[in-house]
């Protein structure tokens, strides 16, 4: 059997929920795996638990033939005995520190010569040439994560977990070094767990990703898989799906499925075996908006409605639509002056069928609103 990370643990808090998780990660080939969900799922306090920083009440955490924790036989392997690299996530740098002191921090049991090669080593690999005399307040919020990664690759660890590693930057400098961290990641090849609840990061970084809600694991697979086949409403509330509304199948042929929801209907992709009862899960970012019907798209799904409400994000807008049920999309600030997109105006959305995900109700629940 291949190599593993195996984690099976339950952690008691008297005033936030009870942790449950269990999920298995293989060490081999070497991959990113995303801890996924909202504040106060339990993504963090899995990954102290990993860390050694927190025990569990109960349960396992095994590393590969290495048993870390072990409730029901009283085993607890510490953290220096783990040989894991933890970056929480507000750095935790020492601010009377240079750079190269704060790499050096935890290496002081290696012989001068030893410790200076691999300073250099991980201030050349995260480009930090030049801030070795530094102290972090001198520092970008890019530097600094890149000290706070640097002094945790200095000690060559065999797992490396990252808690939120970029929440602390701003949304430009956060966006940009989302692509390094993931390249960043690979080029190390040391297995990887990051916690974050930016659907974008866990899109970008993951190679496999677990769905936390509540303390409990609703959800594994692929960042795509999760994200574009929810196995239910919950996990596609969590996931970004803007639109989930209850619906009926009334059709299932050539690969398309017909459904109905609040007597509107709706054409996705699909086949046989998905259930009459099923939830409509709808993207936000695919729903196109009209003034009226051009005909210029090439979308199975065009509905009719009015503007409810306007909602600035930043350089986008979201706008709900009240077309049977209620419709979100978002569109650019130019989009929207162009359309007149205001409260009460008729607009068409459009939508691809490959861009309506179904997923099956389960029995006995109810509706699920966006």
């Amino acid at each position: 059997m291949a190599a593993e990370v195996s984690v099976d643990i339950t952690k008691n808090f008297p005033d936030r929920v009870t942790v449950r998780a269990s999920f298995r990660m293989d060490l081999e080939p070497p991959s990113v795996l995303v801890l996924f969900g909202p504040s106060g799922s339990g993504k963090t306090t899995v990954l102290r638990c990993l860390a050694g920083l927190e025990w569990p009440d109960q349960g396992s955490i095994r590393f590969g033939s290495e048993i870390w924790v072990e409730t029901g036989a009283c085993i607890r392997r510490h953290p220096q005995q783990r040989q894991i690299g933890y970056m929480s996530q507000d750095y935790a740098l020492f601010p009377t520190y240079s750079v190269a002191g704060n790499i050096a921090y935890g290496l002081g049991t290696l012989p001068e010569a030893e410790r200076q090669q691999r300073i250099r080593e991980v201030v050349e690999l995260l480009q930090l040439q030049g801030t070795e005399a530094s102290r972090p307040a001198e520092l970008s919020g890019g530097q600094q994560q890149r000290v706070a990664l640097a002094r945790v690759l200095a000690r060559r660890p065999r797992l490396l977990l990252l808690d939120e590693p970029l929440s602390a930057l701003d949304l430009p400098t956060r966006s940009r070094l989302r692509g390094e961290l993931r390249s960043l990641l690979k080029q190390l090849a040391i297995p990887s767990i990051v916690v974050t609840h930016d659907w974008e990061e866990a899109l970008a970084l993951g190679d496999r990703m677990v769905v936390l809600r509540e303390g409990l694991v609703l959800q594994e697979g692929t960042p795509q898989q999760v994200f574009n086949r929810p196995q239910d409403a919950e996990v596609a509330k969590i996931v970004g799906m803007e639109t989930v509304m209850p619906g009926r199948v009334i059709e299932v042929a050539h690969g398309l499925v017909t459904v109905e929801v609040e007597q509107r209907r709706l054409v996705a992709v699909g086949g046989d075996g998905i259930g009459a009862e099923v939830f409509v899960c709808i993207r936000a970012e695919d729903v196109l908006l009209e003034a009226a019907s051009t005909g210029t798209t090439s979308a199975r799904n065009q509905l009719t409605g009015t503007v409810r409400e306007v909602i600035p994000m930043g350089a986008l807008v979201r706008v709900e639509i009240d077309c049977g049920f209620v419709l979100s999309a978002i569109v650019t600030r130019s989009a929207l002056e162009e359309l007149r997109l205001s409260t009460g105006a008729f607009v068409v959305a459009a939508i691809k069928a490959g861009a309506v995900h179904l997923v099956p109700r389960r029995a006995g629940a109810g509706s699920f609103s966006a």
